[in-house]
């Protein structure tokens, strides 16, 4: 897929996964609510298999986002973060609509997410509450990143 890149003021928004810090992304995932504790390992390949989207100033990697598609009908973004010390500065809100806008996601029928405290952000966006929860099921396995009990960390 064709590398795209869009500037911000300092910074750049760029899908060139040769540009993603792993350690960085590893380093703030490991600490999120949502991947406590994930393995490097596992998040190498989360980023080997989705459409990544990275927020640089210079080399520094500040933010990302990442997008699992079948690029026809369905996509599903996770992992977005902005790095603490860049927030307030409009980068999530220039990140993810960059990800809305990607040329081969526009068009998709339906987009999901999941989040605990970034309503406001993605309502921005057209990101509503599920209109028929009823009809949704999940398998959710929080502790999968935890070792077993009596099992070394």
């Amino acid at each position: 897929m064709k590398t795209i890149e869009h500037e911000y003021g300092d910074y750049v928004v760029s899908t060139d996964p040769a540009r993603l810090d792993h350690d960085v992304i590893h380093r703030f995932l490991t600490n999120s609510y949502w991947a406590k504790g994930i393995p490097r390992q596992l998040v190498a390949r989360c980023i080997e298999n989705s459409l990544c989207f990275g927020v640089f100033r210079g080399r520094e990697q500040v933010g990302f986002a990442r997008v699992i598609s079948d690029y026809a009908t369905f996509a599903y973004v996770g992992d977005v973060f902005i790095l603490a010390e860049h927030r307030g500065r409009g980068l999530g809100k220039f990140l993810m609509s960059c990800v809305m806008n990607h040329p081969e996601l526009v068009g998709l029928r339906r987009w999901s997410l999941v989040t605990r405290d970034g309503h406001g952000l993605y309502r921005q966006f057209g990101f509503t509450s599920l209109a028929r929860p009823d009809g949704y099921m999940e398998l959710h396995n929080p502790g999968v990143y935890e070792p077993a009990s009596g099992e070394n960390a």
